[in-house]
């Protein structure tokens, strides 16, 4: 499931057409495209803010080190996942030897200017909790990470958001083989806040797929719930979506609106 050069180029012409605030691209680890950089130089002129949700491991990968500069050169906003500030958790989720590099690639980073207060490279980073569990205080999580990997590591960033898992793929089957679905559904229902249903990310954004297609939010995408119920590809879009469509909904959508929501 890799975005073809022929799928790049119907998203750049989308942009061209739509004019978008902000351009958010993400996928298991989108340094893999080889389109990546033809990509981001092409839609530059077309949104106020480019967003790359990164994976480290793939971009310390030292034969991406000019990624890293295209990245710098553009201004592109880089999120990136960081699990867990213990290493062995952290390696037990993502693989061994995953901490380490992924210190190494936030200390390039950093070299490069991104986190730094007033350099206007933002680097952020995303946790999620491990197990069937809801995500703690934002605001505490985020004082943690900031002094934690400050002082064992000389790491800055901006800021950090901390997501509860979303019950869909393969975690999803992991809370099915260990009997914690319902229990796990219950707690984002009971954690249901209000307030954050005017900020859930499907109001305000469309999400394309590898293949073109678009859905109300990158969830969706993986639920295969497309926009609105109808399956519409790309090059059929004249513009952005209309303001407050109909969006398609299902039992994963209380992960967005369970305590601080996700964005």
């Amino acid at each position: 499931e890799n975005m073809e050069s022929k799928i790049v180029d119907e998203v750049i012409a989308y942009a061209r057409r739509s004019q978008f605030e902000t351009i958010d691209i993400t996928g298991g680890a989108p340094e893999l495209n080889p389109n990546l950089s033809r990509l981001i130089e092409s839609i530059v002129p077309f949104a106020n803010r480019i967003m790359l949700r990164s994976n480290l491991s793939v971009l310390n990968d030292g034969k991406r080190d000019h990624l890293m500069t295209l990245l710098k050169q553009n201004r592109v906003v880089i999120v990136a996942s960081f699990p867990s500030l213990n290493e062995i958790q952290a390696d037990s989720q993502r693989g061994d030897g995953t901490f380490k590099i992924n210190i190494e690639a936030l200390r390039k980073l950093n070299a490069l200017g991104y986190g730094h207060k007033g350099s206007g490279l933002e680097l952020d980073l995303v946790s999620n909790p491990t197990g069937a569990f809801l995500a703690p205080s934002q605001a505490q999580t985020d004082e943690r990470f900031h002094q934690v990997l400050e002082q064992k590591w000389g790491i800055v960033f901006d800021q950090l958001f901390n997501f509860a898992n979303v019950p869909l793929g393969r975690y999803r089957n992991w809370l099915i083989k260990s009997e914690n679905l319902k229990q796990y559904m219950q707690k984002l229902i009971s954690g249901f806040n209000p307030l954050s249903v005017k900020d859930v990310m499907c109001r305000s954004l469309v999400s394309v797929s590898w293949d073109g297609y678009l859905y109300d939010c990158d969830f969706n995408l993986a639920g295969e719930l497309f926009m609105g119920g109808h399956k519409i590809h790309v090059s059929e879009m004249p513009g952005p979506p209309a303001p407050e469509p109909h969006i398609a909904t299902d039992n994963h959508c209380y992960t967005c609106t369970a305590g601080a929501g996700f964005t």
